[in-house]
């Protein structure tokens, strides 16, 4: 099939499959801000490959084997990605030899497509095995060139994979430490019932400043690098898409009246939470969707009201509170289930459905260890809905 190409007609190829592939990787590893080109490579590759995996994943029914095998997709994906763009460039300067007239001397047997295909490999990865020398100038200079890009390409990806798992890392901290003051998974009624001791207020301002960060180094880092999104958190039952809708309903609640609250801190917290929401559901290209329930319906609602003034923090009543607080949930709640579905996740609920133990509470050795888990979740359990 190669030799039905015309010589020109295969260098140009070579050419255009070397430059998108290029750009592409620049795109993805060194520009830092968001590319809103309609076709990109790597866009391609992750729509298609995370549908796929999807559908799959459809098959399995025990919750945990698909969790885990959902979360083997982010880091998988990103090393078979980078081994397309190594085959691209590869097969680029094959092409480039190939349309150059295939001027290369290989020890023992005559020139062909495949020879310059192994040429462009064993000079890409820097072999130098010197078994297939290039005869002519320009076949001399696509070898130094695509060496000088090997190395580069190489160095860059060296720098790329520490500071993804970098983000990574510092994206799971506040995680895990929201499982302990909202629970698991993490509860806007939860998250304020435990702040309800004396200056608890206080704890939960700094609380909504640290998690104001964490939502503007959330937008940064995944806008840049949108295959964060796909890196699950370790525990099947905690989420980032989790962890930042507990604190958007948590703002939400501040924000619409809890007496002597920090609305302020809940505002410029809601503000960042919600701009990360949109932002990102516009790289992945979810649109907004209608929930197919409601989240907070309004016995629960009453719920959390009552249980929270028996705890002394009053939240606000009434028709204009209810009117508010549904207003500041439609500015978020479509966004964030759009992409929730998008990315196979759930959204938690607004108060715990089911009385349980956080992460923190249990271990691998529940079984021979009960008594001390049964100890250990009495610890909180005044302190729950």
């Amino acid at each position: 099939m190669p030799h039905m190409i015309p010589a020109p007609g295969a260098f140009a190829a070579g050419v255009a499959i070397f430059l998108i592939v290029l750009w592409d990787a620049f795109e993805a590893i060194i520009l830092p801000r968001r590319v809103t080109r309609k076709f990109r490579l790597a866009r391609l590759f992750y729509r298609s490959t995370w549908s796929a995996w999807k559908f799959i994943m459809c098959f399995i029914r025990t919750r945990k084997t698909r969790e885990a095998l959902l979360g083997f997709y982010g880091p998988l994906s990103l090393l078979v990605l980078v081994g397309v763009w190594a085959v691209g460039l590869v097969l680029g300067f094959g092409l480039m030899q190939y349309g150059a007239g295939s001027a290369v001397s290989m020890t023992g047997s005559q020139s062909s497509f495949l020879t310059d295909i192994y040429l462009s490999g064993t000079t890409f990865f820097t072999l130098g095995l010197g078994d297939v020398i290039p005869r002519s100038g320009l076949a001399r200079v696509l070898v130094v060139t695509e060496a000088g890009f090997g190395f580069g390409f190489l160095a860059a990806v060296i720098g790329y994979l520490p500071f993804i798992y970098g983000s990574f890392s510092r994206r799971e901290v506040n995680i895990s430490l929201l499982d302990s003051r909202a629970g698991t998974p993490p509860t806007a009624g939860e998250l304020l019932l435990r702040h309800s001791y004396a200056r608890g207020q206080d704890a939960l301002r700094v609380l909504l400043k640290e998690w104001e960060m964490w939502c503007a180094d959330l937008m940064e880092s995944h806008l840049s690098y949108p295959v964060l999104a796909y890196f699950r958190s370790q525990h099947d039952n905690q989420s980032w898409v989790a962890s930042l809708t507990a604190i958007l309903d948590t703002c939400a609640l501040a924000i619409v009246g809890i007496e002597g609250a920090c609305e302020k801190q809940a505002e410029l917290t809601f503000a960042i939470a919600r701009h990360a929401v949109v932002d990102l559901s516009q790289v992945f290209g979810t649109a907004p969707k209608p929930l197919p329930h409601d989240r907070l319906p309004a016995q629960d609602l009453r719920r959390i009201r009552d249980i929270l003034a028996q705890h002394g923090m009053k939240l606000h009543d009434g028709e204009e509170a209810d009117r508010k607080l549904l207003e500041f949930r439609k500015m978020y709640e479509p966004y964030i289930y759009a992409l929730a579905n998008y990315l196979n996740q759930s959204l938690p609920p607004w108060i715990p459905q089911k009385k349980g133990k956080d992460n923190w509470q249990t271990t691998a050795w529940a079984q021979s260890a009960g008594v001390i888990d049964k100890e250990v979740a009495t610890v909180v359990a005044d302190d729950h809905f």
